[in-house]
């Protein structure tokens, strides 16, 4: 799992059939500190309830895929969580 944060929405006229109704996001992937961290890219929203500046946990790979009903998917990342806090401890321990 990895730190994201959702900038935008995808709208797709045609999809595979396994992905209709599931929303297709804009995601950033983001560091310990919340800087963004590469490129962003588009991961289908397994929760349903993710928007648009919402930090959200994202899964990669086969497991994306398993995030939704229809578990035979291309998706190869899906956001599966929305996080309502982040804490973080710096310094040494």
């Amino acid at each position: 799992m990895q730190l994201a944060k959702v900038v935008g929405t995808v709208v797709a006229t045609q999809k595979t059939e396994s992905l209709n109704g599931i929303k297709l996001l804009i995601v950033q992937k983001l560091t310990d500190t919340q800087a963004p961290n590469g490129d962003p890219f588009v991961a289908i929203d397994a929760t349903a309830q993710a928007g648009e500046g919402d930090l959200v946990l994202i899964e990669g790979g086969r497991e994306a895929a398993l995030g939704i009903t229809e578990w035979y998917n291309p998706a190869d990342q899906a956001v599966i969580g929305i996080i309502d806090e982040v804490y973080t401890v710096t310094g040494k321990a």
